[in-house]
């Protein structure tokens, strides 16, 4: 498993569709293909894989190639509070340093797919932003997002920019002015690696707000929200994403991959309330959502790519879980 595959809370996904709807892209446009659902994003309590948000972040691509730099962008609307209880765990930590290490004991609750490395000189903190294993198609947005993200929470915490000097192996854009404003340095571009150069001294001094009891009960329930969300998804939420990668594979293999008998399967999701068939439909429904709407293509184009045997066949099913017909569904959808 890929170090950044893990579960988490929807939050991130929150922060990308509030993103989205500010420029234009309703939230079912930003979630299609990605099986959340629209009332997920209003429960706090929510949970995803790391799949469902690298395909809303995908759609995200998809539907705003005219925003320039929009990785930065969105990783300037991750303040800490976004972290939840992890960044009140950073935010009444002693200083700047200790918050650093306790959003790396517990990255897990971030939100990030890239991997931190941070080491310290005589003067400085180095952190080392590491994306060389995150699909390559995303890359550019995560290592933008996530380099941004940790800029603008540094800042929100401390009221001051400890960042010196920050390295990005990115061609040097024609606009700069949106890296200055997220990183308030000039970056250095067409570098061999990226990194993010902290002031030793600013990361040290003390936080105002620092306090040690409050620090210690956020720890506690930082590595209690750890263990929930690792057992929070479901089997239902397992076949869920498996169909999502394969929709044309059975029930028979889904149950070798999870380690069990079909009939064992067939009684989990009877146990959540739900069958093999029914999440089937769902994920029928969330892929073709994401050709219609992200895609853009034909009626007939996804039908044939989601494997129904005509044009009618997915007209009917589609209707028959929508609630309407798939050209008048994109109709509404897109203005």
């Amino acid at each position: 498993m890929n170090k950044w595959n893990f579960t988490r809370n929807i939050m991130g996904v929150r922060v990308l569709t509030d993103f989205g709807e500010k420029h234009g892209v309703s939230r079912q446009q930003c979630i299609a293909g990605s099986g959340i659902k629209i009332t997920d994003l209003d429960s706090p309590e929510e949970v995803v894989s790391a799949e469902q948000e690298l395909r809303t972040i995908r759609n995200l691509q998809a539907l705003l190639p005219h925003v320039s730099d929009l990785g930065i962008r969105v990783g300037m609307c991750y303040h800490y509070t976004t972290f939840g209880m992890l960044g009140y765990a950073i935010a009444s930590s002693p200083h700047a340093r200790a918050a650093l290490e306790v959003a790396m004991r517990y990255f897990n609750l971030t939100f990030a797919f890239s991997q931190f490395e941070a080491r310290d000189t005589e003067f400085e903190t180095i952190v080392d932003v590491d994306v060389s294993g995150v699909p390559q198609d995303v890359q550019h947005f995560i290592l933008e997002r996530d380099a941004s993200a940790l800029a603008t929470a540094q800042v929100g915490i401390s009221n001051t920019n400890s960042l010196k000097r920050i390295r990005l192996p990115l061609p040097l854009p024609k606009d700069i002015s949106i890296y200055q404003q997220a990183f308030g340095v000039t970056p250095e571009f067409n570098s061999d690696k990226a990194s993010v150069i902290l002031d030793k001294e600013i990361l040290f001094a003390p936080f105002p707000q620092s306090n040690a009891l409050v620090f210690k009960s956020c720890e506690e329930q930082c590595a209690q929200l750890l263990k929930r969300y690792e057992s929070n998804i479901g089997i239902s939420k397992k076949v869920r994403n498996i169909l999502a990668q394969d929709i044309n594979t059975n029930m028979e293999n889904i149950s070798k991959d999870l380690f069990m008998t079909s009939r064992t399967l067939r009684r989990h999701l009877i146990e959540e309330g739900t069958s093999f068939s029914g999440i089937k439909d769902d994920v029928r429904m969330a892929i073709a959502e994401e050709f219609l709407l992200v895609c853009r293509l034909s009626v007939d184009e996804t039908a044939y790519r989601l494997g129904y045997s005509s044009s009618q066949t997915f007209i009917t099913a589609f209707k028959r879980l929508k609630g309407t017909t798939p050209h008048a569904y994109r109709n509404k959808m897109l203005g």
